[in-house]
């Protein structure tokens, strides 16, 4: 099995990462890390912290010669932002902090200071930060170094932001085609990542764009939906055997953990509760004497176990929780009510989480690859997955015979 912890507070020295259970001798690519990085931190509607940080990894361990040596991987990446924010964050100056006692709602300031026994609400706000998540992306970019040796690619795009959909809904087209052409992934992926908001129509961008604009001058935040994809996955990973081992569960465990996310849905979701069961299922054909299926409302899993399909999820990101314009709060000192406290923040961060969306569900789908294929080494790992695949048809027909 692999897995990952991550460590540091948004305005700490540093953010860290550490990885445990790659197998040795992949080859690393850093320039694609830092590129997810970069991504990360791009997409209209981001805030002043973005122009601070220029987010780049340094590897500590686990790396030699670019190529991981099966140890524990350890990562850094540094809060340029620390040098502004030293005296208040370091220990030695501690009374030249002032205490934070008022919460914002929709934020973990409160529920935060209640659970750990805080009398500072910073305290609560610097791990709670969505600036966590750049250390989750470059643990996201590892997974897609491995999973992209064995084919399998991952890309995002922004459906909506603020309620401003595309004119035409690409996320039912792309669940009634099925399969999706090398070129139509690619398709996607050039065009989102031009995009300043991620979208895939230049239409709705502007109407989107000045919607942001709009919000910000009203001292207001916005949210969104993002649809995430994962191509040529082979047929098997995950498992019904066990509740935690399904697939479903790993990617909704994972991606959910993200901040702001409040809802996923694999393929059809909540729509196939209002459709009768023969709108719903995906019919199996026989295509070039493989067995697959003709379109993709499960969204690519059956029984909690990838079927060959695309893994298609949309996720629902709420608003950025601290406002220019903030709502009605309490002292927590006094217990006065009072206005919430205002933070340095995004207008939006759609077009960043499907960033760290991506690289959530390329964790959860690398978890169940490792435990599938398994081996000490790439090249061990690689066999495996080789023998495996090539032999499924193989074995379906003989065992039915």
């Amino acid at each position: 099995m692999i897995k990952f912890f991550t460590a540091g507070e948004s305005h700490g020295k540093s953010l860290s990462a550490m990885i445990e259970g790659f197998p040795s001798n992949l080859k690393i690519n850093f320039e694609n890390i830092n590129k997810e990085l970069k991504r990360r931190q791009g997409g209209y509607g981001r805030g002043g912290r973005m122009k601070i940080e220029s987010d780049e990894i340094e590897v500590l361990s686990g790396i030699r010669f670019g190529k991981t040596l099966g140890t524990p991987i350890s990562l850094l990446i540094r809060n340029y932002d620390w040098e502004n924010w030293s005296d208040i964050m370091s220990a030695k100056i501690k009374r030249k902090a002032e205490k934070i006692t008022i919460p914002r709602p929709g934020h973990a300031d409160l529920v935060g200071v209640s659970k750990y026994n805080y009398n500072d609400i910073r305290n609560s706000i610097e791990r709670s930060s969505a600036r966590e998540t750049a250390a989750r992306v470059a643990v996201g970019a590892l997974a897609k170094e491995l999973l992209s040796q064995f084919g399998i690619n991952i890309t995002s795009f922004v459906e909506s932001i603020g309620g401003i959909y595309p004119a035409e809904p690409y996320y039912d087209k792309l669940l009634k085609k099925g399969k999706i052409s090398s070129r139509e992934f690619e398709e996607i992926d050039v065009i989102s990542n031009k995009s300043s908001v991620g979208v895939l129509s230049a239409a709705q961008e502007d109407k989107i764009i000045k919607r942001i604009k709009k919000a910000k001058k009203e001292g207001d935040s916005l949210g969104g939906t993002c649809v995430i994809i994962a191509s040529n996955l082979p047929v098997g990973l995950g498992s019904f055997v066990h509740y935690e081992r399904r697939l479903d569960t790993l990617i909704s465990k994972n991606v959910m953990s993200i901040n702001a996310l409040k809802a996923i849905e694999f393929g059809k979701g909540f729509a196939i509760a209002d459709l009768a069961g023969s709108k719903v299922h995906d019919e199996i054909i026989n295509e070039d004497e493989n067995y697959t299926r003709a379109t993709n409302f499960a969204g690519g899993m059956e029984g909690g176990i990838s079927n060959g399909m695309p893994v298609v999820i949309r996720v629902a990101m709420k608003p950025i929780a601290t406002l220019m314009k903030p709502l009605k709060s309490v002292d927590l000192k006094t217990g006065e009510p009072v206005e919430a406290r205002r933070e340095r923040s995004d207008t939006v961060a759609v077009p960043a989480c499907r960033v760290v969306a991506e690289s959530m569900l390329a964790w959860s789908i690398a978890e169940a690859f490792v435990e599938k294929f398994g081996g000490d080494s790439f090249e061990e790992m690689k066999d495996n997955f080789n023998n495996y695949t090539k032999k499924l048809q193989t074995r379906l027909k003989r065992n039915f015979k």
